[in-house]
């Protein structure tokens, strides 16, 4: 194994810098604009505060939590001008009209795709109203119904997901399907393009979707043009532009594989070598992930069909690729894929692990690679752990992003004197997202508890209730616990004034990460 240098950088990078360079330059020019002016006349300066006192207004009449808008409403405030551009261009989650009316009319197609069977619905009920009641909150507010016939496989190492990913796309007949947020071009991809490439040839219809900032250091600008000459069709989601573009804020960060409408993967890992630690930035990488055979597939098609036509409309035969599963599943759970959007004004990746925690009587416990939470979600955790609910948090032990880390650690202080434990991954860094509690539900998946996961993001995940996956999963934190080192005493201690200063203005900025 080789040791991948932090500094490396790949020909894309350049594209990277000369966008963001673009953009800091027209920002400032409209910045430079409006303060010159402002000099000038009292008249101008006065519509300026205005429009952001206005603005300020509004905010704080829209429906999200208190510590999203609360940072943003103090620096328009202190600096209107300034504020009230950045918010305009990193703060909102709205998409351009354009965009959104592609969603709105791809989602109206594919509704007739997804149902929610009332005899699945009926048996988890009778099971436990509480398991149903998250469920039928998926259902009728994310569109995404809860399936039995399903068989299900976790992995505790990424690793092993991948292994098991290159097996079940080598037996593909008819179509895959393939949307990540991050590709790397190289080794990992190497082994998993070869096998594309055999299948491209031999007539399986072969697409694969990514997103251009979560790849932008790792691929040339000629990737899609050597994908597209192997027979593997190549979108990119959400160009990076060197103009102003609110929705260049949403970025696509699912974790999705379809095999034949039959066969999916799903979780925490990007198709990049540091997640097999192939190589080794920040040490020792831990991811999950899990493999779904059966009924349930069926959602994960329709995600990845949503966003490959929201970007280029080009399928009018959807059927085609949702096939009546021929599966006799060998257990009997349920299993609910689901994915969240900024685009639909409902949180359901928040709301899913809210739901959890609310539910929890023994315990329940978290795996993120980063804690930028809301004080929602800070609040259900305490009171759990205020009512006698085991709450355990992990995060990593070697941050990827520094500044990150420390905001992470932030929240810990007002978690941990609440009866909250949390555990720091030593071996490296910690990239899974996931969580299980009582032995009888557990979220696999993609989403992060941090803002941009939990608002601005394209995000994907697996509830999992009464599947044998939830006692593996379970057994994968007790193996996990063992190579970490609690840091929950530490916190407890009462802190400086100089800390407590330094981790206001960290949450402060936390809505800009």
């Amino acid at each position: 194994m080789r040791t991948e240098e932090k500094t490396a950088v790949k020909n894309s990078v350049g594209r990277l810098a000369f966008v963001a360079v673009s953009v800091l330059l027209q920002l400032g020019w409209i910045l430079f604009l409006i303060l010159r002016l402002n000099r000038y006349s009292a008249w101008i300066s006065l519509i300026s505060s205005v429009i952001a006192l206005t603005a300020v207004i509004l905010l704080y009449g829209k429906p999200t939590n208190a510590a999203f808008k609360m940072p943003w409403i103090i620096i328009i405030l202190a600096f209107p001008v300034l504020g009230l551009s950045l918010y305009l261009l990193v703060g909102r989650k709205e998409a351009t009209t354009g965009m959104q009316r592609r969603f709105s009319e791809i989602d109206r197609e594919l509704a007739g795709q997804l149902w929610q069977d009332p005899a699945v619905m009926e048996r988890l009920s009778a099971d436990s109203r509480a398991l149903a009641n998250q469920s039928e909150y998926i259902w009728k507010w994310g569109k995404y119904p809860v399936w039995q016939n399903t068989d299900v496989e976790f992995f505790a190492e990424a690793s092993e997901g991948f292994a098991a990913q290159k097996e079940a796309l080598k037996k593909a007949e008819h179509f895959i399907f393939m949307e990540y947020h991050a590709i790397e071009d190289g080794q990992a991809f190497g082994e998993l393009k070869e096998i594309l490439e055999q299948k491209a040839a031999r007539g399986v219809e072969v697409r694969l979707f990514y997103d251009d900032i979560g790849s932008i250091g790792f691929i040339n600008t000629d990737f899609i043009r050597r994908m597209e000459e192997a027979g593997i069709q190549c979108r990119v989601f959400n160009r990076l532009i060197p103009v102003l573009n609110v929705f260049m804020n949403n970025r696509d960060h699912r974790k999705i594989t379809v095999i034949d409408g039959q066969v999916g993967f799903t979780g925490g890992y990007n198709l990049a070598n540091e997640y097999f630690n192939i190589t080794h930035p920040y040490g020792q990488w831990k991811d999950t992930g899990v493999r779904l055979q059966g009924d349930a597939v069926r959602s994960l098609t329709v995600m990845f069909l949503e966003m490959w036509n929201a970007i280029k409309k080009t399928d009018t035969d959807y059927g085609r690729y949702l096939p009546t599963v021929a599966w006799k599943a060998s257990e009997s759970g349920f299993v609910q894929p689901y994915a969240d959007s900024p685009l639909d004004g409902e949180n359901v990746g928040e709301s899913v692990y809210m739901n959890v925690v609310k539910n929890a009587e023994r315990y329940v416990w978290f795996t993120t690679p980063y804690l930028i939470i809301s004080d929602e979600m800070s609040r259900e955790l305490c009171l759990a752990a205020k009512r006698g609910v085991d709450v355990r948090i992990i995060t990593p032990g070697i941050p990827d992003k520094k500044l990150v880390y420390r905001v992470t650690r932030s929240y810990y202080d007002q978690l941990v004197r609440c009866g909250v434990r949390i555990f720091e991954y030593t071996p490296g860094f910690l990239h899974a997202k996931q969580c299980v509690s009582d032995d009888k539900t557990a979220t696999v998946g993609t989403i992060n508890l941090d803002y941009r996961s939990l608002y601005f993001h394209f995000e994907n995940g697996v509830l999992l209730q009464r599947c044998r996956a939830v006692g593996d999963m379970r057994r994968d934190f007790e193996n996990t616990f063992p190579v970490c080192r609690e840091v929950t005493e530490k916190y407890q201690a009462k802190r400086s004034f100089g800390a407590r200063v330094g981790s206001s203005v960290l949450r402060l900025i936390a809505p800009l990460l």
